[in-house]
Formats: C-alpha cells, sequence, structure tokens
C-alpha cells in the first residue's frame, strides 16, 4: 500500500451537510447515508469544517445530564426528534430545541485535511496518531473527496480477492 495515493482509495460522492443545517437535518442524513460524520461546505463546496457523530451525542450527553440534575426521569432518547409521542412538555421542549441547533454551532471549524496526491500510509498514519476517522481531501480549497479508515480497509479486502 505505499505506493497508493489517496486519489487511488478516497471517496468522491462525498456525504456533506450546510453550516446552516439543524442537527435534526444532520441526524437524519448521517442516519439514511450510514455514515459516522460528514464535511461542512459552503455553497461552492468549499471546507468549513466537519460534524461527527461524536459532536451530536455530545449535545445529547450535556442534555440529559442536565435533566438528570433536575430530578427529571425523562430520557431524551425515548423521544425521537421528529416524533409526535407523548411525552412531557419538559422532554418536548428539548427535543426541540437539540433538534433546532444549527451544524455550525457544534463543529470541528479545524480540520486537518489531505490532498489527493498524499500517500495512504502518510494518511493512515495522520488517522492513528490523531485518533480521526476521516479526512477531508481539498484541492485549491475545493472539497474533492474523503478518504476513511474503512477506504483503506475496504482496499485491503479487495486485494486479497
Amino acid at each position: 500500500m505505499a505506493k497508493l495515493k489517496v486519489r487511488d482509495l478516497m471517496t468522491t460522492q462525498v456525504v456533506t451537510l450546510q453550516a446552516d443545517d439543524t442537527v435534526k437535518k444532520a441526524v437524519i442524513k448521517l442516519a439514511l447515508e450510514n455514515v459516522s460524520g460528514a464535511p461542512v461546505v459552503d455553497n461552492r463546496n468549499h471546507l468549513l469544517g466537519i460534524l461527527s457523530e461524536n459532536d451530536i451525542l455530545e449535545v445529547l450527553y450535556r442534555y440529559q445530564s442536565k435533566l438528570e440534575s433536575e430530578h427529571s426521569a425523562d430520557v431524551i432518547l425515548n423521544y425521537p426528534m421528529d416524533s409526535d409521542m407523548e411525552g412531557s412538555d419538559n422532554i418536548k421542549s428539548l427535543s426541540e430545541e437539540i433538534s433546532n441547533i444549527p451544524v455550525s454551532d457544534l463543529m470541528t471549524r479545524t480540520v486537518l485535511t489531505t490532498s489527493p496526491d498524499t500517500s495512504i500510509m502518510e494518511v493512515l498514519k495522520a488517522m492513528i496518531n490523531l485518533k480521526v476517522n476521516r479526512l477531508p481531501v481539498v484541492e485549491r480549497g475545493v472539497l474533492v473527496g474523503i478518504i476513511s479508515r474503512g477506504d483503506i480497509i475496504f482496499a485491503l479486502y479487495k486485494r486479497k480477492a
């Protein structure tokens, strides 16, 4: 794999988010596309940041901790964001509040990126050392792809077939 470049393994059909998307829209997109994070781009595909499942889950955890500190028995995860279920007014309003948080409030703005011509081993080293699962691939400030640990694992699988 030493001679492989990012361009050889990267995904070019990238699931992206916009900074003004809501958490609800981001959750739906990540779930439906079965990805654990997505780059946040502007309307010209310039990278603004990245949002991961962890960013969203940290917010849920903060809100749940707040509920528990108020001695509430409510559990945020029992009330889906798009639900019409019965629930306390408190849990409904918190769910709505979380749902409407803009992605720009949660995304990581300082993002390690790579270029299409970087070696896979260099990218793998960065992923391991920095404990990141994906790197946006950028050329002249424009998002052109994404490389993930899964892409590298899949390449190992394909070479064995």
